[in-house]
């Protein structure tokens, strides 16, 4: 899968959504594995617009955490703050989140 491209207004919106919500994946020791990468796309499915925390003993970039899970997810990074990525994509029938 490719990552989703956000515009600037998008990701400002998504940003704007995205405050309130707590982190629903951790990124551990282990970095990004399959696992991981499947509990994303299931809350990406479930919530589209999710955040990711990256751990203390996390052994890979923010950056680099946040394009790999976009890239294997096709979602879009809105948002990589401190340890905190955020991530979207619509739902692929329904969509609940209407961007500009």
């Amino acid at each position: 899968m490719s990552a989703l491209e956000l515009g600037g207004k998008q990701r400002r919106t998504l940003r704007g959504l995205g405050h309130a919500l707590e982190p629903v994946v951790y990124i551990g020791k282990e970095g990004v594995t399959d696992p991981l990468v499947a509990a994303v796309d299931a809350a990406l499915t479930t919530h589209e617009l999710i955040k990711v925390k990256l751990g203390q003993g996390a052994p890979i970039d923010r950056h680099d955490a946040a394009a790999e899970l976009a890239r294997r997810t096709g979602s879009g990074v809105a948002q990589v703050l401190g340890r905190t990525m955020l991530l979207y994509r619509a739902h692929p029938g329904e969509p609940k989140l209407k961007l500009p």
